[in-house]
């Protein structure tokens, strides 16, 4: 018997026993592909039997090798089950399950099927439910290291996909390949009045956001924060903790977000990426959150609000009030 506040487990098709998916922190959220995942049920990719049972009925996201979806003349996804598709899921990838329904993303080179529409991430996350925009996301993470992974990086050799897409085995020479996602930390820097942004000179007018960067070898996250902010900012922070995660397949990253804590005394330069860094006060912030409603031509603007950059800068307006 479970313990108490282990998750509650219940069934799959095939008998396999699999954990309840623990919901999003309700203290910090409000970015996409997190919301409503499905289960991945790991145990049914060893079983060939099971997935080719779940075909007729699954669900199946349709992408094109730009990573997007195809869409209804509505812009939602678009009906496509297995049955429809006819024979069994070969190639397909198997995404999981969700109310004992099967999901599978397909490459659309590999179909005689066209679609009103094609929509991409972005957008999806902007006019999709939460469940279906987090499965997109899956599916394009996934779609995208297929894709870059047909030959072996130890020997060259071709590349065939096994556990219902989820390894790439090397028959020349044996080895197995993985799945990647390349962690980033993105942190939300403050000297308890102001908040701590920088802008790319490619972003868009007036766009400013908080800093990230990615891990790098032999670093645990507490350092990767502290160095990149550091690299880009010249700011010395004082301290960090963890509040959450965000999966951002654009193409393959995994957005760990921080808040951090630097002296009022810190002056931020720039030399390298960040074209401009600087301490923003509090009405500045709570002016730019405003501004995406009604823009006034002045002042910052701040990420989409799909991102966990934005839910970063909004905490941080939330909590330092």
């Amino acid at each position: 018997m479970p313990g108490r506040g282990s998750p509650r487990l219940r069934s799959a098709p095939n008998g396999v026993t699999l954990p309840r998916m623990p919901t999003p922190s309700q203290t910090f959220s409000g970015f996409a592909f997190t919301g409503e995942p499905l289960d991945r049920a790991d145990a049914l990719r060893d079983d060939p039997e099971a997935i080719s049972r779940l075909w007729a009925d699954a669900r199946v996201l349709v992408l094109d090798a730009d990573g997007n979806a195809f869409a209804d003349a509505h812009g939602q996804p678009l009906a496509v089950t297995g049955d429809a598709l006819g024979g069994g899921p070969g190639t397909a990838i198997f995404l999981g399950l969700r109310d004992r329904r099967g999901w599978f993303c397909v490459d659309a080179a590999a179909l005689p099927l066209e679609a009103p529409q094609r929509i991409d991430l972005r957008q999806a996350a902007a006019t999709w439910t939460a469940a279906d925009a987090s499965a997109f996301a899956y599916a394009r993470g996934m779609s995208y290291w297929q894709a870059r992974t047909r030959f072996c990086g130890v020997c060259g050799g071709a590349v065939a996909f096994r556990r219902a897409g989820f390894i790439g085995h090397c028959a020349q020479c044996g080895n197995d390949h993985y799945p990647r996602v390349d962690p980033a930390v993105i942190v939300a820097v403050g000297d308890g009045q102001r908040l701590l942004l920088g802008r790319q000179a490619g972003w868009a007018p007036r766009r400013y956001s908080v800093i990230a960067g990615f891990v790098e070898p032999g670093e645990s996250l507490e350092q990767t924060v502290a160095r990149e902010v550091f690299e880009e900012t010249r700011v010395r922070i004082g301290g960090c903790s963890y509040l959450g995660a965000q999966p951002w397949p654009f193409p393959g990253a995994l957005m760990l977000g921080f808040q951090a804590q630097a002296a009022a005394t810190e002056r931020p330069q720039v030399d390298g990426e960040l074209e401009d860094a600087r301490w923003f006060e509090h009405a500045e912030i709570g002016a730019a959150i405003a501004r995406d409603v009604d823009d006034d031509g002045a002042g910052i603007r701040l990420p989409p609000p799909i991102s966990i950059a934005r839910s970063l800068i909004e905490h941080w307006h939330r909590t330092h009030g």
